[in-house]
């Protein structure tokens, strides 16, 4: 009975959470703020970018499961 009220996307969900959480650690650990060919303001903003990148990957990766 509960297999049936189960989602099919759950795993889908979870999956890309997980890629966009991996992909903003990577950008972090890419230091991003080390290149100097695109200014302070281009610098922060990846670095911006990586940090919600983590944060809605988890909420998505949360979200799904729950």
């Amino acid at each position: 009975m509960a297999t049936a009220n189960a989602d099919r996307l759950e795993p889908l969900g979870i999956g890309f959470g997980v890629l966009l959480v991996l992909i903003g650690i990577a950008t972090i650990a890419g230091t991003p703020w080390a290149h100097k060919s695109g200014g302070a303001l281009l610098m922060v903003g990846q670095g911006l970018g990586a940090v919600a990148a983590i944060v809605v990957g988890a909420g998505l990766a949360w979200l799904a499961r729950k």
